[in-house]
């Protein structure tokens, strides 16, 4: 399979990096939402960013950046901004995995061609 579309490859890593993280960040305690939220969402992101690298259709791009943006947004929505290490994680993972997502999404060929349709030359 030739590597066409590399951010999906990069998202796959950055969710086993989410989900590894918070042992290697110490902050892993069964009981704690960030570790729940970083277990939960990194899971996800690797499921979905490696559907989409086989699969290439635009909606699993927009699942990826959904989780992406959940994962940017859980340290406030889950309580544990307070947390210095687990709330920089999950908001730099959590943009990089929307930009990532947001790039590959434009990389498809459907999308390209719905933008020129609706956006293109006038």
């Amino acid at each position: 399979m030739a590597l066409k579309r590399w951010q999906d490859w990069v998202n796959m890593i950055l969710g086993l990096w989410i989900v590894a993280s918070p042992w290697v960040l110490g902050f892993g305690a069964s009981d704690s939402p960030a570790a729940s939220a970083a277990w939960i969402l990194g899971a996800a992101i690797v499921v979905f960013a490696g559907v989409s690298a086989y699969m290439h259709k635009a909606w699993e791009e927009a699942i990826t950046i959904m989780l992406g943006i959940c994962l940017f947004v859980s340290p406030w929505v889950l309580g544990f901004s307070a947390q210095t290490t687990p709330t920089t994680n999950a908001v730099i993972v959590g943009l990089l995995v929307t930009a990532f997502g947001i790039w590959a999404m434009l990389m498809d060929t459907a999308v390209q061609k719905w933008w020129h349709e609706h956006y293109g030359a006038r």
